[in-house]
């Protein structure tokens, strides 16, 4: 499990030209990676609501708020953008299933855990999950490629299970992998059962198995249902009917309820176009709270006060910031905090990590 790594494939890198400190260069970048993560979030959004093949680089673009200038920056093609966003799924997966499947002793407990973390993120992420489900089979040949040596690691896990059965009772080789294959098929139908309705919420259908009328019965439709189900499908080959039993009759685990999806993207309907010094000031108020148009002025590099002024009320028209020294004296500096809002664009903007220039 821990094998899964990136392997970063198809984004264009820029090459800017890095003053003195480097802070024109760095913030750049860090605009760039804003409007990377964007698209990423798009085409993910599009292909779950449309399908591959109505994910034109229009599309993607007209849901990002991001130009198609921008994107070929980024991204040489569609392809390419999909790519990164696979692989930015699949460093999400490897942050939660590994520690997941390191944390118990047994192998079926082990597996157990992760399989759970994997529907759970599932559950939270379903863009994602009809993206590396039901789309990225269809995709091009380096995806694929991609795909593949996730599932061999993925099989290499589930075959761990041997090591747990009673000597000469071990399965065929194929067998984990007929696994995984038979795990995958169940989610890839169970998320063709609960489409998406044009709102992106989760309606159901007609179940085509008895598994699946499990799912649908559920109050929440939870991709986390199928824990017991599928781990009864998959120790049964390695432990045998009574260990599967078991499995199945384990009470399913209880997920936190998933945020709105609605909420994903904190740049949508905002009219402001962001630039470096606009995530600049952002960061400056977010690590300096309260802080005066004067610092904020002298740490984004905007020596016009006329310019930091009509910025900051921009700001603040958007509900992105907050003048904590409104009613105090007359005269007192401005003390300028991030709203909800605007640290959700901050954080998404995420000045800290660092960006490959």
């Amino acid at each position: 499990m821990s094998r899964v790594k990136s392997e970063k494939k198809g984004p264009k890198t820029s090459n800017r030209a890095t003053t003195p400190d480097g802070a024109t260069a760095r913030q750049g970048g860090h605009v760039e990676e804003m409007q990377r993560r964007r698209l990423l979030l798009a085409i993910g959004e599009v292909v779950a609501k449309n399908g591959l093949e109505a994910a034109t680089v229009g599309h993607i673009c007209e849901q990002a708020g991001v130009s198609r200038r921008t994107f070929y920056e980024l991204f040489t093609d569609r392809d390419a953008c999909l790519e990164a966003a696979f692989e930015q799924a699949i460093e999400q997966f490897t942050r939660k299933l590994v520690p997941a499947y390191s944390c118990k002793a047994r192998w079926s407990d082990r597996v157990r855990e992760a399989l759970f973390a994997l529907l759970e993120h599932f559950d939270a992420e379903p863009d994602i999950a009809r993206l590396c489900v039901l789309e990225a089979p269809r995709a091009g040949p380096e995806l694929l490629e991609r795909r593949r040596h996730v599932l061999e690691v993925l099989v290499a896990a589930i075959d761990e299970g041997r090591a747990e059965s009673r000597v000469g009772s071990e399965p065929p080789p194929l067998t984990a992998q007929g696994v995984v294959g038979g795990a995958l098929s169940v989610i890839h139908a169970s998320l063709l059962a609960c489409p998406r309705s044009a709102e992106g919420l989760v309606t159901s259908a007609p179940s085509g198995s008895q598994t699946l009328a499990h799912v649908q019965d559920s109050a929440s439709d939870a991709l986390v249902e199928l824990t017991g189900p599928l781990m009864a499908m998959i120790v049964h080959p390695y432990l045998g009917p009574a260990a599967a039993r078991k499995e199945l009759e384990r009470p399913a685990p209880t997920a936190p309820k998933a945020a709105p999806r609605n909420g994903a993207d904190p740049f949508k309907g905002l009219p402001i176009r962001f630039t470096y010094r606009t995530a600049r000031v952002l960061a400056t108020i977010a690590s300096d709270p309260e802080t005066s148009n004067r610092f904020i002025a002298d740490s984004s590099g905007i020596a016009d006060e006329g310019q930091m002024s009509r910025l900051l009320r921009r700001l603040d028209s958007c509900g992105l910031i907050e003048n904590r020294s409104k009613g105090r004296a007359r005269g007192e500096p401005n003390a300028w905090v991030l709203t909800p809002h605007g640290r959700a664009i901050h954080d998404a903007i995420d000045m800290r990590e660092p960006v490959a220039q």
